[in-house]
């Protein structure tokens, strides 16, 4: 079976297993979804992932949520730029997302990286999600 939109896929597994109070989630690798995860990771909303190879040449990532008092650290993630409506932004016009206290993760040409970073760095790019 060929995924369409992984980034969809990992959201949508993310978000169930969270509300499934699982310890951990098996999504598929590639580097967009790898680079995702460790700004996830960065910014405290996962707790880690590793790489793992179910067998040669067929990598996975497990990745171990996060909860505090029971409840998952990720409240809302909600996918913005979808494959039949791109959506770009400037690093001026990069939204703050519940004012500074949520992230988003932007496609840049310096690689997958958060609102704050692409800021930093005066880049902008396809808004990929929203996490709360």
């Amino acid at each position: 079976m060929t995924m369409q939109d992984i980034t969809s896929d990992v959201i949508t597994r993310i978000r169930n297993a969270q509300k499934a109070v699982k310890e951990s989630v098996v999504v598929p690798y590639s580097n967009l979804v790898s680079d995702f995860l460790k700004i996830l990771m960065d910014e405290g909303y996962v707790e880690s992932f590793d790489i793992i190879e179910e067998r040669p040449g067929c990598r996975s990532i497990k990745v171990m949520l996060k909860y505090y008092e029971g409840r998952g650290v990720v409240e809302r993630i909600t996918r913005i730029s979808k494959p039949g409506l791109r959506v770009y932004r400037s690093f001026k016009d990069i939204p703050s997302v519940l004012g500074g206290l949520g992230l988003a993760i932007i496609s840049t040409s310096k690689g997958v990286v958060s609102d704050k970073e692409a800021r930093r760095l005066g880049v902008g790019g396809e808004v990929l999600c929203y996490v709360e």
